[in-house]
């Protein structure tokens, strides 16, 4: 008989990716017991990246790294053979950041450091997950972990975060790994965003990290500074922009070449296989909005699947017409059941398991 394949991304401040799917297929499990149900917990580069591949049978390695603003921490990357998965949010994330949004100094240090780590284990390839940063560093951070030095005019190093690149006079990149050269880098990412301007990294997500209208002044000084040091044209690239500018360092000195982050983790997670033989596709995410439209994980499997798909969701903004266009044939949105949101993302996966009990009866009897 062929399967159901669960494939759902996180529930953001709910339940992770594989919480959610664990929850889906409990509640096939007992409403539709003879199917046979897979399950592929999936993500697009941001948080939950390591713990969805992980889940597909990477194994998780865990180092200590510094946090957004230098605190010491456990963070994880991903590794099967000689790939390894990099989550940005798993170092540098706003989760990370332990009093406060800190727009101006938050660094990416601890990313860099996790790439380095994967490189002294012998990766060749590392896909790097970006989204959910709390820096607007422009990955400077990131690559002074791996060697970089930068200076002010004075001949001191200079302090770590957006605002210090103001002053930036040299760069000396002479300190780098030289393995680093021998690696393929894979950015995962759907941010097309360049690093400069009224679309770059300082205008459009600095708010997001708490950025006044001042500190986007500043941030935007430095990145502009930053830039002319590395490379002012790949400033300019569809992407450079991706956490903080974060995906402006990867590809201006570690020559990542950018991919759309949920088609290149479904790739490396085993989607194609998973699915193969699959009579419907179950996927997700806390919320399906505009956002969802462009090239979000529950689209993204859609594209990918090749059968029927439907979506659970928090709760659901799209119309009809757009869920068709997406490839989406049905959703069941959590409000549906349970209205308020505290209630809702308190029971989730209670109501998770209501809802593949919806599916079932909807998709799976019968048939």
């Amino acid at each position: 008989m062929s399967h159901v394949l669960v494939a759902p991304d996180k529930f953001k401040g709910s339940l992770t990716a594989v919480e959610v799917a664990a929850a889906v297929a409990d509640g096939l499990a007992e409403a539709a017991p003879g199917v046979p149900v897979r399950v592929l917990p999936v993500a697009d580069g941001g948080e939950g990246t390591v713990d969805a591949a992980v889940a597909a049978g990477f194994r998780r390695v865990r180092t200590l790294v510094a946090g957004p603003t230098g605190q010491r921490l456990t963070a994880s990357y991903a590794r099967r053979a000689g790939t390894a998965v990099v989550e940005l949010a798993e170092a540098s994330g706003l989760h990370r950041l332990p009093g406060g949004l800190a727009p101006l100094t938050a660094s990416t240090f601890g990313t860099g450091e996790l790439i380095g780590a994967a490189v002294r284990a012998g990766c060749k390839r590392v896909v790097l997950g970006v989204g959910g940063s709390a820096s607007t560093d422009g990955g400077a951070g990131l690559l002074a972990a791996l060697g970089a030095r930068l200076f002010d005019a004075d001949g001191e190093p200079l302090a770590p975060g957006g605002a210090a690149l103001r002053r930036l006079a040299r760069l000396d990149l002479s300190g780098l790994d030289a393995r680093l050269s021998e690696v393929e880098f894979e950015l995962a990412s759907d941010v097309d965003n360049t690093l400069l301007g009224t679309h770059g990294a300082a205008a459009v997500y600095g708010p997001q990290k708490g950025a006044t209208a001042e500190d986007v002044e500043v941030l935007e000084d430095g990145l502009t500074r930053w830039a002319m040091a590395v490379d002012p044209q790949v400033a300019g690239r569809p992407g450079a922009g991706a956490a903080g500018g974060a995906g402006f360092a990867a590809m201006a000195v570690l020559g990542a070449r950018m991919r759309p982050g949920i088609a290149l983790l479904l790739e490396l997670l085993g989607f194609p296989d998973a699915v193969r033989g699959a009579r419907l596709v179950i996927t997700g995410e806390g919320s399906l909005d505009e956002q969802t439209l462009r090239g979000k994980a529950p689209a993204g499997v859609a594209l990918a699947a090749g059968v029927p798909v439907v979506a659970v969701a928090g709760r659901s903004l799209l119309s009809a017409a757009q869920l068709r266009e997406a490839g989406i044939a049905a959703v069941y949105p959590l409000s549906d059941l349970e209205p308020d949101p505290t209630r809702s993302m308190a029971n989730a996966g209670d109501l998770l398991r209501r809802c593949a009990a919806r599916v079932a009866h909807d998709f799976l009897e019968a048939r």
